[in-house]
């Protein structure tokens, strides 16, 4: 199986896209959701928790670290 395969499986009550792409892709931000939403027509329409058996294509997962906001201190940046 490819990146480009990668699918996931509704398997419990009350799954949320967001806490899908946390777990499978590492995060819900950066415009992960807006991704698997544009692989998945259809997918929003489903609802805020998904069904039960519902097939989710996925995108490769995200590569490196998530940017870290610089925090401007008045004795230096950490």
């Amino acid at each position: 199986m490819t990146s480009v395969d990668r699918t996931y499986t509704v398997r419990r009550d009350g799954e949320r896209l967001d806490k899908v792409c946390k777990a499978e892709l590492g995060t819900e931000r950066g415009g992960a959701v807006e991704s698997v939403l544009n692989l998945n027509p259809g997918l929003a329409a489903l609802g805020l928790t998904l069904p039960l058996g519902t097939v989710i294509k996925l995108p490769p997962r995200p590569r490196g670290e998530p940017k870290r906001p610089v925090v401007k201190r008045i004795w230096g940046e950490s």
